[in-house]
Protein backbone atom coordinates (compact mmCIF):
# COMPACT_ATOMS: atom_id res chain seq x y z
CA UNK A 1 0.00 0.00 0.00
CA UNK A 2 1.22 3.49 -1.12
CA UNK A 3 1.59 6.15 1.09
CA UNK A 4 -0.98 8.59 1.94
CA UNK A 5 -0.36 11.91 0.26
CA UNK A 6 0.19 14.98 2.48
CA UNK A 7 -3.19 17.37 2.19
CA UNK A 8 -2.59 20.47 0.47
CA UNK A 9 -2.57 23.67 1.98
CA UNK A 10 -5.08 25.38 0.51
CA UNK A 11 -5.74 28.33 2.93
CA UNK A 12 -2.55 30.01 3.44
CA UNK A 13 -2.11 29.87 -0.25
CA UNK A 14 -5.64 31.74 -0.64
CA UNK A 15 -4.42 34.36 1.87
CA UNK A 16 -1.49 35.11 -0.34
CA UNK A 17 -4.24 34.69 -3.10
CA UNK A 18 -6.03 37.66 -1.68
CA UNK A 19 -3.29 39.87 -0.81
CA UNK A 20 -2.11 39.71 -4.06
CA UNK A 21 -5.53 40.56 -5.83
CA UNK A 22 -5.78 43.96 -3.34
CA UNK A 23 -2.12 44.47 -4.07
CA UNK A 24 -2.73 48.45 -5.37
CA UNK A 25 -4.04 49.18 -2.07
CA UNK A 26 -2.46 46.69 0.44
CA UNK A 27 -1.05 49.92 2.33
CA UNK A 28 -4.06 50.66 3.67
CA UNK A 29 -5.15 47.22 4.29
CA UNK A 30 -4.69 45.47 7.52
CA UNK A 31 -5.07 41.45 7.27
CA UNK A 32 -4.94 39.30 10.19
CA UNK A 33 -4.90 34.99 8.98
CA UNK A 34 -7.34 33.36 11.74
CA UNK A 35 -8.72 35.96 13.56
CA UNK A 36 -9.53 34.67 16.99
CA UNK A 37 -13.53 35.79 17.61
CA UNK A 38 -12.80 34.57 21.01
CA UNK A 39 -10.97 32.68 23.73
CA UNK A 40 -12.80 29.55 22.29
CA UNK A 41 -11.66 27.97 19.11
CA UNK A 42 -13.75 30.01 16.44
CA UNK A 43 -11.51 31.65 13.62
CA UNK A 44 -12.38 33.72 10.97
CA UNK A 45 -10.44 32.60 7.96
CA UNK A 46 -9.41 36.11 7.25
CA UNK A 47 -10.51 39.05 8.52
CA UNK A 48 -9.09 42.27 6.37
CA UNK A 49 -9.34 46.33 8.47
CA UNK A 50 -9.39 49.00 5.93
CA UNK A 51 -8.35 52.39 7.20
CA UNK A 52 -11.38 54.10 7.84
CA UNK A 53 -11.33 56.38 4.90
CA UNK A 54 -14.58 56.76 3.65
CA UNK A 55 -13.88 58.20 0.15
CA UNK A 56 -11.14 54.73 -0.24
CA UNK A 57 -12.63 52.50 -2.51
CA UNK A 58 -10.56 49.19 -3.13
CA UNK A 59 -9.34 49.37 -6.76
CA UNK A 60 -9.97 45.27 -7.25
CA UNK A 61 -13.77 44.36 -7.86
CA UNK A 62 -13.81 41.97 -5.30
CA UNK A 63 -13.18 44.53 -2.87
CA UNK A 64 -15.49 47.14 -4.15
CA UNK A 65 -18.32 45.63 -1.67
CA UNK A 66 -15.59 46.31 1.13
CA UNK A 67 -15.99 48.78 3.80
CA UNK A 68 -13.63 48.95 7.16
CA UNK A 69 -13.85 45.81 8.77
CA UNK A 70 -14.32 42.40 5.97
CA UNK A 71 -14.93 38.93 7.51
CA UNK A 72 -13.47 35.98 5.01
CA UNK A 73 -14.31 32.87 4.28
CA UNK A 74 -12.74 30.72 1.99
CA UNK A 75 -13.66 27.01 1.05
CA UNK A 76 -10.82 25.18 -0.64
CA UNK A 77 -11.63 22.74 -3.57
CA UNK A 78 -12.91 19.66 -1.36
CA UNK A 79 -14.94 21.71 0.59
CA UNK A 80 -18.56 22.01 0.34
CA UNK A 81 -20.75 25.29 0.90
CA UNK A 82 -24.16 24.38 2.38
CA UNK A 83 -27.24 27.14 3.72
CA UNK A 84 -25.35 25.88 7.76
CA UNK A 85 -21.64 27.36 6.30
CA UNK A 86 -23.20 30.51 5.05
CA UNK A 87 -25.13 31.31 8.48
CA UNK A 88 -22.09 29.52 10.18
CA UNK A 89 -20.10 32.91 8.32
CA UNK A 90 -22.82 35.58 9.11
CA UNK A 91 -22.54 33.98 12.71
CA UNK A 92 -19.14 34.58 12.62
CA UNK A 93 -19.56 38.00 11.28
CA UNK A 94 -22.10 39.42 13.81
CA UNK A 95 -20.32 37.62 16.67
CA UNK A 96 -17.19 39.78 15.82
CA UNK A 97 -19.04 42.97 16.01
CA UNK A 98 -20.46 41.21 19.96
CA UNK A 99 -16.88 41.30 20.69
CA UNK A 100 -16.00 44.65 20.30
CA UNK A 101 -14.07 46.11 23.47
CA UNK A 102 -16.67 48.75 23.65
CA UNK A 103 -20.30 48.94 22.21
CA UNK A 104 -21.31 49.45 19.13
CA UNK A 105 -17.00 49.73 18.21
CA UNK A 106 -17.47 47.70 14.82
CA UNK A 107 -20.79 49.33 13.43
CA UNK A 108 -23.15 47.57 11.32
CA UNK A 109 -22.74 49.72 8.77
CA UNK A 110 -18.65 48.89 8.48
CA UNK A 111 -18.83 45.02 8.16
CA UNK A 112 -18.97 43.39 4.98
CA UNK A 113 -18.75 39.22 4.64
CA UNK A 114 -16.94 37.47 1.84
CA UNK A 115 -17.32 33.80 0.96
CA UNK A 116 -14.62 32.57 -1.57
CA UNK A 117 -15.72 28.92 -3.14
CA UNK A 118 -13.85 27.64 -6.49
CA UNK A 119 -17.53 26.16 -8.06
CA UNK A 120 -21.04 27.51 -8.22
CA UNK A 121 -22.72 26.44 -5.18
CA UNK A 122 -26.37 25.91 -7.07
CA UNK A 123 -27.86 24.36 -4.25
CA UNK A 124 -27.05 27.03 -2.00
CA UNK A 125 -28.13 29.95 -4.41
CA UNK A 126 -31.36 27.78 -4.40
CA UNK A 127 -32.16 27.73 -1.09
CA UNK A 128 -31.00 31.56 -0.41
CA UNK A 129 -33.15 32.52 -2.98
CA UNK A 130 -36.23 30.29 -1.72
CA UNK A 131 -35.59 31.82 1.27
CA UNK A 132 -36.46 35.37 -0.29
CA UNK A 133 -32.93 36.67 -0.94
CA UNK A 134 -32.33 38.37 -4.15
CA UNK A 135 -28.82 37.21 -5.70
CA UNK A 136 -26.96 39.62 -7.91
CA UNK A 137 -24.02 38.69 -10.14
CA UNK A 138 -22.71 42.29 -9.53
CA UNK A 139 -19.55 41.21 -11.64
CA UNK A 140 -18.42 37.94 -13.57
CA UNK A 141 -18.48 35.31 -10.40
CA UNK A 142 -19.21 37.88 -7.81
CA UNK A 143 -22.87 36.94 -6.58
CA UNK A 144 -24.02 39.50 -4.01
CA UNK A 145 -26.39 38.76 -1.30
CA UNK A 146 -29.21 40.98 -0.40
CA UNK A 147 -31.69 41.23 2.21
CA UNK A 148 -29.32 40.75 5.47
CA UNK A 149 -28.09 42.91 7.79
CA UNK A 150 -24.91 43.64 5.97
CA UNK A 151 -23.34 43.47 2.49
CA UNK A 152 -22.46 39.82 1.71
CA UNK A 153 -20.59 38.11 -1.58
CA UNK A 154 -20.13 35.10 -2.84
CA UNK A 155 -17.38 34.68 -5.18
CA UNK A 156 -17.02 31.93 -7.35
CA UNK A 157 -13.42 31.99 -8.21
CA UNK A 158 -13.39 29.61 -11.26
CA UNK A 159 -15.92 32.23 -12.99
CA UNK A 160 -13.83 35.27 -12.14
CA UNK A 161 -12.60 37.40 -15.12
CA UNK A 162 -8.70 36.06 -15.92
CA UNK A 163 -8.10 39.94 -15.91
CA UNK A 164 -7.25 41.22 -12.21
CA UNK A 165 -7.64 37.38 -10.42
CA UNK A 166 -4.97 35.38 -11.39
CA UNK A 167 -3.85 34.55 -8.36
CA UNK A 168 -7.74 33.04 -7.45
CA UNK A 169 -7.46 31.29 -10.54
CA UNK A 170 -4.76 28.97 -10.09
CA UNK A 171 -6.58 27.88 -6.91
CA UNK A 172 -7.62 25.11 -8.33
CA UNK A 173 -7.06 20.78 -8.83
CA UNK A 174 -8.02 21.44 -12.44
CA UNK A 175 -6.10 25.02 -12.99
CA UNK A 176 -6.23 26.09 -16.44
CA UNK A 177 -2.91 26.39 -18.75
CA UNK A 178 -3.88 29.94 -19.75
CA UNK A 179 -4.22 31.08 -16.53
CA UNK A 180 -0.88 29.33 -14.74
CA UNK A 181 1.04 31.20 -17.81
CA UNK A 182 -0.92 34.74 -17.53
CA UNK A 183 -0.09 34.23 -13.27
CA UNK A 184 3.84 33.58 -13.73
CA UNK A 185 3.76 36.93 -16.27
CA UNK A 186 2.27 38.91 -13.57
CA UNK A 187 4.62 37.57 -11.08
CA UNK A 188 7.46 38.51 -13.04
CA UNK A 189 7.18 42.04 -11.78
CA UNK A 190 6.60 41.58 -8.12
CA UNK A 191 9.76 42.06 -6.14
CA UNK A 192 9.33 42.98 -2.21
CA UNK A 193 9.78 40.36 -0.23
CA UNK A 194 6.57 40.35 0.51
CA UNK A 195 4.94 39.86 -2.50
CA UNK A 196 7.72 36.99 -3.47
CA UNK A 197 6.18 35.12 0.05
CA UNK A 198 2.88 35.65 -1.49
CA UNK A 199 3.52 34.25 -4.63
CA UNK A 200 5.19 31.40 -3.33
CA UNK A 201 2.53 30.18 -1.31
CA UNK A 202 0.26 30.07 -4.05
CA UNK A 203 2.45 28.49 -6.08
CA UNK A 204 2.92 25.80 -2.71
CA UNK A 205 -0.67 25.20 -3.59
CA UNK A 206 -1.60 25.19 -7.11
CA UNK A 207 1.81 22.93 -8.24
CA UNK A 208 0.98 20.41 -6.10
CA UNK A 209 -2.60 19.94 -6.97
CA UNK A 210 -1.53 20.27 -10.55
CA UNK A 211 2.06 18.73 -11.08
CA UNK A 212 1.65 17.27 -14.87
CA UNK A 213 0.20 21.23 -15.90
CA UNK A 214 3.25 23.29 -14.47
CA UNK A 215 5.78 20.04 -15.61
CA UNK A 216 4.33 20.69 -19.15
CA UNK A 217 4.56 24.41 -18.60
CA UNK A 218 7.78 24.45 -17.58
CA UNK A 219 8.90 22.13 -20.16
CA UNK A 220 7.92 24.27 -23.13
CA UNK A 221 8.34 28.14 -21.99
CA UNK A 222 10.79 30.00 -19.12
CA UNK A 223 10.05 30.37 -15.51
CA UNK A 224 9.58 32.83 -12.66
CA UNK A 225 12.35 32.81 -10.08
CA UNK A 226 9.41 31.15 -7.57
CA UNK A 227 8.62 28.28 -10.03
CA UNK A 228 12.28 27.93 -10.60
CA UNK A 229 12.91 27.26 -6.94
CA UNK A 230 9.93 24.88 -6.53
CA UNK A 231 10.72 22.62 -9.40
CA UNK A 232 14.49 22.81 -8.74
CA UNK A 233 15.09 19.05 -8.47
CA UNK A 234 12.85 17.47 -11.33
CA UNK A 235 14.65 20.58 -13.63
CA UNK A 236 17.98 19.50 -12.63
CA UNK A 237 17.16 15.54 -13.19
CA UNK A 238 16.27 16.74 -16.62
CA UNK A 239 18.78 18.53 -17.66
CA UNK A 240 21.07 15.93 -16.49
CA UNK A 241 19.48 13.46 -18.26
CA UNK A 242 19.40 15.92 -21.72
CA UNK A 243 23.21 16.82 -21.47
CA UNK A 244 24.03 12.69 -21.13
CA UNK A 245 21.63 12.24 -24.49
CA UNK A 246 23.44 15.16 -25.77
CA UNK A 247 26.97 14.22 -25.42
CA UNK A 248 26.56 10.75 -26.14
CA UNK A 249 24.41 11.39 -29.50
CA UNK A 250 26.89 14.63 -30.36
CA UNK A 251 30.18 11.66 -29.58
CA UNK A 252 28.50 8.99 -31.59
CA UNK A 253 27.93 11.52 -35.02
CA UNK A 254 31.83 11.95 -34.85
CA UNK A 255 31.38 15.91 -33.64
CA UNK A 256 35.30 15.96 -32.07
CA UNK A 257 36.88 17.98 -35.01
CA UNK A 258 35.53 21.27 -33.56
CA UNK A 259 35.04 22.26 -30.04
CA UNK A 260 32.69 25.32 -31.01
CA UNK A 261 30.93 23.21 -33.45
CA UNK A 262 30.33 20.30 -31.01
CA UNK A 263 29.02 22.43 -28.36
CA UNK A 264 26.37 24.17 -30.79
CA UNK A 265 25.17 20.53 -31.72
CA UNK A 266 24.80 19.84 -28.14
CA UNK A 267 22.89 22.56 -27.26
CA UNK A 268 20.60 21.63 -30.35
CA UNK A 269 20.24 17.95 -29.37
CA UNK A 270 19.50 19.38 -26.02
CA UNK A 271 16.58 21.47 -27.06
CA UNK A 272 15.75 18.69 -29.15
CA UNK A 273 15.10 15.99 -26.42
CA UNK A 274 12.78 18.71 -24.78
CA UNK A 275 14.53 21.45 -22.49
CA UNK A 276 14.39 25.33 -23.37
CA UNK A 277 16.31 27.35 -24.40
CA UNK A 278 16.59 29.09 -20.58
CA UNK A 279 17.37 25.76 -19.28
CA UNK A 280 20.11 25.30 -21.96
CA UNK A 281 21.47 28.51 -21.29
CA UNK A 282 21.58 28.01 -17.28
CA UNK A 283 23.43 24.31 -17.79
CA UNK A 284 25.64 25.33 -20.80
CA UNK A 285 26.92 28.82 -18.97
CA UNK A 286 26.17 30.57 -22.50
CA UNK A 287 23.66 33.67 -22.59
CA UNK A 288 19.73 32.79 -23.51
CA UNK A 289 20.99 35.09 -26.76
CA UNK A 290 23.48 32.56 -28.16
CA UNK A 291 21.29 29.69 -27.52
CA UNK A 292 18.58 31.23 -29.07
CA UNK A 293 21.46 32.29 -32.48
CA UNK A 294 22.43 28.88 -32.43
CA UNK A 295 18.60 27.47 -32.79
CA UNK A 296 17.81 29.78 -35.20
CA UNK A 297 20.60 27.95 -37.76
CA UNK A 298 22.52 31.38 -37.30
CA UNK A 299 26.38 30.68 -37.43
CA UNK A 300 28.24 32.03 -33.17
CA UNK A 301 31.90 31.46 -32.37
CA UNK A 302 31.40 29.45 -29.73
CA UNK A 303 34.17 30.09 -26.67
Amino acid sequence: MGETPEKIQWHPAFYAATELELQEDIEHLEFTREYNLSKEPIRIDLLIIKEPNRGMKIKNEIGHIMRQYNVIEYKSPEDNLTIDDFYKTIGYACLYKGYGKHVDQIPIEELTVSIFRESYPKKLFLTLAQQGHKIEEKYAGIYYICNLPFPVQIVVMKQLRREGHKSLKVLSAKAKKEDVKGFLKETEELCSPREKQNVDAVLQASVRANYELYEEIRRESTMCEALRELMKDEIEKDVNAAKKIAIKEGREQGIAEGRAEGEANIIRIMNKNGLSPELIATSTGKSIEDVNLILEGRELELV
